[in-house]
Parts: C-alpha cells; structure tokens; sequence
C-alpha cells in the first residue's frame, strides 16, 4: 500500500515537471528574442485551424515590427537577407503561406486555395502573435494578401513597402493576356498552363527576366523552386490559387480607393527586368498615394537577386524615417 502511494506521488511530481518544462520551452524563444544583443533568426511554427505556418522571426519584441510577405513560388527564404541586417533594429516576422515553404500544402480537395483563404490565415496568424502594429512588406502574391489585411486592419499598418507587387492593371504586362485565357476556361488550358507553371524554363525566367546581366543571379533560387512545384501534387495546388488570382485584378479599384482614402506610408522599389510586372504599375501608386517614394532598380521580378544592397539602403532610411525619427 505504501509502495502504491510512492508511485502516485512519483507520477504526480513527474507530470508537474513535465508541464512545467513545456511552459519553459513555450517562452524560451520569446526570451531569447527579447534579450539578444546580437540578433539571429529563429524558425517557428503555430498551428491555425488545423493547419501548420512557418515563419521565420528575430530582433528584440519592442522594436517596430516588420511583417514580410512573400511571392510566387518562394517562401519567408526570399527574406532572409534582409531579416539578417534589419534585426537589430527591428523585429522581423516572415511567415509562409499555407501551400508554401514549411507551412502546410493540404491538397486542393481538402483546402481552399484562394487569396481571401490565405490572407484569412495570415490575419489569424497576425492576431495569435498580438501583432498592434506593423510596417507590411509585399512582393508578387504578397501584395493582394497584404491589401487585404490592410483592408481588414488598417489601424495596424504603420506603413506599406512594395516591391514588384500589382495592384494596377496597368502594372500588368501582355504576358497575362495568355494568362486570361486560363481566368476564361480553366478546363480548357489547365494542362497547358500546368505544364508552363512547372517547367525549369518558366521557374527560371521569373528570375533571370530581361536582366543584361544574368550571370548575376544565383541559381539555387530558381532550382529550389522548380524542386518544389514538382513535389507531388503542388502544381494542382498552385493552378488553383492562379485560377483565383483574377479575383485580384477584379479588386484593384478597392484597394486604390484604400489607399487614396488612408494616405499610408509608401516606399516602392521596382525591379526594371520584370517579365510580369511593369514598371509603370510602380508610378501608378503615386497616383492614389502623391507621397509614396518610388525607386526604379536594376532587378527582376525578385530584385534582391540583383540589388540586394540598393535594396536594404533604401528601405533602411524609410524605415527610420517612419519609425525611429516619429
């Protein structure tokens, strides 16, 4: 009987430790965060109704907060070099979309794959960290998911950086006439644009584009992601969400309305060698926002693979300019 209550009271003293040292581990990181000097970056992940997003964090918790969202087919990856340099000044937050990266890629039979759906899980996922308040950083995808978070919580976004993200017909070049026609009859063109979507040459031309130069431009990029639309069953997932990426075009008006009714911050910086996006769709924020600062840089579709150093210069004095200098 007593041997009985010994292992009673084992076990007890046993579970007691065991969730005190989950609740350790939960806070860990947030206190490596807030107490590194010299700041690295840390990989995490939360679960949101059932599904896993991974996203990439570091600096010191009260710092202004960056919130960098991704294009098509990269990850949060596409912003680890300025994560990197921007950290000690600032607490970067990147994460990957459901379909994407190191997030979950339910298959479109069971997700929904439409830019309302992700920006759904990314307004879920800004409100499970308590994010108040944040400058947004959007490129390609990231910028119709960040229109509709700003849309969602305005009184959150501090300022807006785009890069190489539409929100303008007029930033669309003639490749997406081609592309409409899948928009028309998805039945119809769905193998060819699968086709097209997966191949190592179209991956590769998203990066290289129009750059006179294309030996500067690494080619594990473009490699890892042709990899990754080739994992079984990504194409399909990727097809959808580009099927849904009319719903972006046919929204445009709103989001100019916002931003003419707002007047955010704006810095924009525009790779030139973009095969898909026009350097006119950079000028025509200036028509809803007349201060939005505009640099035209000597890049692609993603221009830190050439200007990287322009880049973070320009974003840097931005940023103390809206943040540090308030």
């Amino acid at each position: 009987m007593r041997k009985l209550i010994y292992v009673k009271i084992l076990c007890t003293i046993l579970m007691i430790a065991t969730s005190k040292n989950q609740v350790m581990a939960q806070s860990k990181t947030e206190t490596l965060i807030e107490k590194q000097d010299n700041p690295s970056i840390f990989y995490k992940t939360i679960e949101i109704k059932g599904q896993v997003i991974f996203y990439r964090e570091a600096g010191r918790l009260d710092k202004p907060v960056i919130l960098f969202l991704h294009g098509f087919p990269s990850s949060s990856r596409m912003w680890q070099p300025l994560l990197e340099k921007l950290a000690m000044d600032y607490h970067v937050i990147a994460p990957d979309y459901i379909g994407f990266g190191h997030s979950s890629q339910p298959g479109p039979e069971s997700f929904t794959y439409t830019f309302d759906n992700l920006a759904e899980y990314i307004g879920k996922f800004i409100t499970q960290l308590s994010l108040e308040k944040f400058i947004l950083v959007q490129q390609d995808y990231g910028g119709p998911i960040g229109m509709r978070i700003a849309e969602k919580y305005p009184e959150k976004v501090q300022a807006i950086i785009i890069q190489n993200a539409v929100s303008h017909k007029e930033g669309l070049s003639p490749l997406w006439e081609t592309r409409k026609a899948f928009w028309a009859d998805k039945e119809k063109y769905y193998e060819a644009v699968k086709k097209n979507f997966i191949s190592l040459e179209a991956t590769r031309q998203r990066h290289i584009g129009s750059t006179p130069a294309p030996e500067r431009i690494n080619p594990d990029t473009y490699i890892d992601e042709y990899l990754f639309l080739n994992k079984p069953g990504m194409a399909d997932i990727q097809l959808n969400l580009f099927y849904d990426y009319q719903s972006n075009v046919k929204t445009y008006p709103k989001w100019q309305e916002w931003l003419k009714k707002h007047q955010p911050e704006m810095l924009v910086i525009w790779g030139k060698y973009d095969p898909s996006f026009t350097v006119a769709g950079a000028w025509k924020y200036k028509d809803d926002v007349p201060k939005a600062e505009v640099h035209i840089v000597d890049g692609g579709h993603f221009a830190l693979d050439e200007a990287e150093p322009e880049i973070l210069r320009l974003m840097q004095q931005f940023l103390k300019r809206v943040t540090i200098e308030r």
